[in-house]
Formats: structure tokens, C-alpha cells, sequence
């Protein structure tokens, strides 16, 4: 399975446009654990990856990469 989640969030950034910083403070985590995830250094928590979901009101299955829109 390949996992899209960078570049997926950078999408969803892009289409809600919305920084690093800003996206951070709308979910509750820090500024440096966005730039991670995107940078692919790390991957989202299930407990990130539901605040992502609900956010951006998206399937988890389509951060991950396991669905398309």
C-alpha cells in the first residue's frame, strides 16, 4: 500500500488555503509536527488523522490514500 498522507494534506492545505501554523492551531498540535507529517519524517496518530478527517470533512481512507475523490 502506498501511503499518500503528505501529499494529501498538502492538497487539502492548499484547497482550504491554510499555512503550517494555521493548520496546526485549527487541529491542536504544534506547527513542527505538521511540517513532519509533511516532510514524511512522521506519520499522523489515529487520533491526528481523525482531527485531519474532521477538519478537512474527509475520510481518513482518503488522507491515507486508500480512497479517491
Amino acid at each position: 500500500m502506498n501511503i499518500l498522507v503528505p501529499e494529501r494534506i498538502k492538497g487539502l492545505m492548499k484547497e482550504n488555503n491554510l499555512n503550517q501554523v494555521r493548520l496546526a492551531d485549527k487541529i491542536g498540535v504544534k506547527q513542527n509536527t505538521i511540517s513532519a507529517w509533511l516532510l514524511g519524517k512522521k506519520q499522523p496518530s489515529i487520533t491526528s488523522l481523525w482531527l485531519l478527517a474532521d477538519y478537512f470533512e474527509v475520510d481518513i481512507d482518503y488522507i491515507v490514500g486508500r480512497k479517491d475523490y
